[in-house]
């Protein structure tokens, strides 16, 4: 794209937007389709809110040199080095909340988000709920949405990559909640004391198949596949979680659990499961939840 001091912001995002357009890049770190990523990269670049509207007067701010210049690299190496956007920009937003992202962790993104901050988890939750655990926590974002949702809760965030709790740690830092939320470095459950109980406990574990794992564009291959990778059918993470967890949850503990497009392999690997399926941007059978009573009466089969 060429572009001048003559070029307004709006026009900015439209040859951005035509430009990741044919060069046929993927989206799904924090954007669905190239006009909203263009609109990312310009505001970034101008140092806007990412939420301004740029049909209004703001889009006829006008791109000095310099900043022509440093969209021109930024959408350049965008395109050529096909890494997700917010890695470029070090910034990632998540139902309006900014977290710190790099290469160390998978972009904010996780489906269990937006039960979290619509209230509907509130269903299951009451008095009583003070424990919460965030498995496979990543950036953090997660834990740190639980402990803006519920002032009342303490929240335990384990990962397996320290890589991954360094950026949770800036996250944690950067929205003032390390006095309620503990950063934990474990191997499933393995760092968690054995008289622990967790009233909530959130899982976006990995849980892509492994056939699902050769398909994905560049963009995806560019995180961390332990946090996405999840054997054969996806399950392999999933399988001795479920039958760990009950006896780290209260009496009226439940689990949150996002398994992405994995439904067919998670129900032919749980058939004696029946977990109540949450509605999400994700469609209805992305993420699910499971009450205590009901892992504890499962009988796993894992032949």
């Amino acid at each position: 794209m060429s572009t001048t001091t003559s070029t307004t912001l709006r026009q900015a995002i439209h040859a951005t937007a035509d430009q990741l357009t044919a060069a046929q890049v993927a989206f799904g770190h924090g954007t669905d389709n190239a006009l909203d990523e263009a609109a990312w990269l310009v505001l970034w670049v101008l140092k806007l809110p990412l939420d301004s509207d740029f049909n209004t007067e703001i889009g006829e701010q006008l791109l000095d040199a310099d900043q022509s210049q440093q969209l021109a690299a930024l959408v350049q190496r965008r395109i050529e080095e096909r890494k997700p956007a917010a890695y470029l920009t070090q910034e990632a937003w998540l139902y309006g909340v900014p977290f710190y992202i790099d290469e160390r962790s998978i972009v904010p993104r996780s489906l269990i988000a937006g039960p979290i901050v619509d209230g509907t988890l509130d269903y299951w939750l009451n008095e009583r709920t003070h424990k919460v655990l965030d498995m496979c926590t990543g950036n953090g974002s997660l834990a740190i949405l639980a402990a803006l949702a519920w002032p009342d809760v303490q929240v335990d965030a384990l990962d397996i990559s320290s890589d991954a709790l360094a950026v949770a740690r800036i996250n944690v830092d950067k929205h003032a909640l390390s006095e309620r939320v503990q950063l934990i470095k474990s191997d499933g459950l393995q760092a968690i004391e054995p008289e622990q109980r967790y009233d909530l406990i959130l899982c976006n574990p990995p849980y892509v198949n492994s056939q699902s794992m050769q398909e994905l564009p560049e963009e995806f291959k560019a995180e961390p596949s332990l946090a996405l990778a999840g054997g054969s059918d996806g399950m392999d993470f999933i399988r001795p979680l479920l039958q760990a967890l009950p006896d780290r949850m209260s009496d009226e503990g439940i689990l949150v659990l996002e398994i992405g497009h994995e439904r067919p392999y998670f129900e032919i690997a749980f058939p004696n499961l029946n977990p109540i399926w949450l509605e999400t941007p994700g469609g209805h059978d992305a993420v699910l939840v499971l009450t205590k009573k009901e892992l504890a009466n499962a009988l796993f089969d894992y032949n």
